[in-house]
């Protein structure tokens, strides 16, 4: 598959360049026959004899990039002065800060902020335990905790590499759910110490998103914490995942006209978050689901089996089909990847059912070119940006999150997944519906409130929240 210029790799190169003459132009054409996309051009200073130009273009790759700067360079009388990463320059000092809700402008605000007024609000707690939630932040508050071993697709980074992915996740939240979220970036990556500091740090928390932590013993991790917390605990790689692959699938059914009872499912992954969208894929009413990994398909006689995939075996694959991926496509209605790039070819595609859908979610190259796949099936989704159909768990995390915490939940529940899910593929209207359109923009006015308000009865909240609760989704 051919690399596109992406934003991700987007540049700023200030340039000076004789005035009057074609080398605004020459710049601009110089870009694009080096394979990059200008995407601004701005004058910052002129003279009579010279320009300062600042040229924002597209890249591929970081490599891609310097090409650019030496293709610009290359003009006749073009001077490259500085050039800066934008992605790098955003993320310089991090991307979130906390602010304060009350002006501190004089003796008495100082005096009711903290000493001695404070101390009267922390006897009420010491009281009532159960009034933190009303008169701190914890009510609006969640821990987004990673341990660095699972970063992206990126793989084990640790804990300092993991932090500007968690300052991007409480971006995410407090954008799309004004949610408080405090990335926390543990040094371990020891299942007993990461449960101890979770469970010490959580009476300052309403929640707790699990984010970036590697299998199996991500499993472990969540089970634990939520067997011990009172609070709700959530795994976005494996729940957030399966709420949008299965709202995406609700919606790809329609197109085709099948039901999810009905269709052969074939998945490529069994991870956490392969494990996560199987069982939520069950919970939904699926019933002929085959699962494989890395060592074939998953089936009760392979002797490599335990914890999860011993689940998965008894489970899934109840034919108990013991070929390979390639023969278990072989008449599927529905393909999900959550593995590997170029697993499946051309011919794999062709070979499933009529009106076929194929979720290829390996990020950044899929399972199968979906340019390519959509000469075969009927409905195709990716995990990347540049391809219609993007299955992105910033379309779940933040209105479940706003759901739960909406309504004081202690847990959360497959009950609670399944709901979110029916709400994320009900935004998209039937007049709207497509091959192309099967999940909305994560910037739809309804995505996040109609996920919250779904979550929040589910979970056994009010069905409208009382003035003094209301947020903004």
């Amino acid at each position: 598959m051919t690399a596109v210029p992406s934003i991700s790799y987007s540049i700023t190169v200030r340039l000076e360049v004789p005035a009057g003459g074609a080398s605004v132009s020459q710049l601009t054409t110089a870009v694009e026959q080096a394979g990059g996309a200008v995407t601004a051009l701005d004058v910052t200073a002129s003279g009579p004899e010279r320009l300062r130009i600042d040229v924002t273009c597209a890249a591929r790759d970081t490599e891609h990039a310097e090409l650019l700067v030496e293709a610009m360079r290359g003009v006749p009388g073009v001077a490259v002065g500085k050039v800066s990463d934008r992605t790098f320059l955003m993320h310089l000092g991090g991307k979130i800060a906390m602010n304060s809700k009350h002006p501190i402008r004089n003796r008495d605000d100082l005096s009711m902020i903290y000493t001695p007024g404070v101390a009267r609000v922390c006897l009420a707690i010491a009281k009532n335990p159960e009034d933190a939630r009303r008169l701190t932040i914890k009510r609006n508050s969640i821990a987004v905790v990673t341990d660095g071993s699972a970063v992206l697709g990126l793989g084990n980074l640790g804990a300092a590499a993991a932090l500007p992915v968690m300052e991007g996740k409480a971006a995410l939240f407090k954008r799309f759910g004004d949610i408080d979220a405090w990335p926390l970036c543990l040094d371990t990556q020891d299942v007993d110490e990461i449960i101890k500091v979770v469970h010490a740090i959580a009476p300052g928390f309403a929640g707790i998103n699990l984010e970036d932590i590697s299998a199996p013993r991500c499993f472990e991790v969540e089970r634990r914490l939520r067997e011990q917390l009172d609070i709700p605990v959530f795994h976005d790689d494996q729940h957030g995942t399966a709420i949008v692959v299965l709202a995406a699938l609700y919606n790809a059914l329609r197109v085709v006209d099948k039901q999810i009872a009905d269709v052969r499912i074939v998945m490529s992954g069994a991870g956490a978050a392969g494990t996560a969208v199987i069982k939520l894929l069950l919970a939904a009413g699926a019933r002929n689901v085959i699962v494989a990994d890395i060592a074939g398909v998953v089936h009760r006689g392979r002797t490599d089996l335990t914890g999860e995939l011993e689940w998965l075996a008894q489970n899934t694959n109840q034919l108990d089909f013991t070929g390979s991926l390639k023969e278990a496509v072989v008449g599927a209605d529905v393909f999900i990847g959550l593995s590997a790039p170029g697993v499946l070819a051309m011919s794999d595609v062709a070979a499933m059912a009529d009106r076929s859908i194929v979720f290829a979610l390996a990020n950044p190259e899929p399972e199968v070119d979906p340019a390519e796949a959509t000469r075969y099936a009927a409905v195709v989704a990716t995990g990347r940006s540049d391809f219609p159909n993007q299955i992105n768990n910033v379309l779940a995390f933040p209105g479940v999150f706003r759901g739960l915490l909406d309504a004081h939940s202690v847990e959360i529940t497959s009950t609670m997944l399944l709901a979110a899910a029916r709400a994320l593929a009900g935004v998209v209207h039937n007049d709207e519906l497509n091959a192309a359109y099967i999940v909305p923009s994560v910037f739809h006015a309804e995505v996040h409130h109609a996920v919250a308000a779904a979550v929040r009865r589910a979970a056994g909240g009010p069905a409208e929240l009382p003035s003094d609760t209301e947020v903004a989704v």
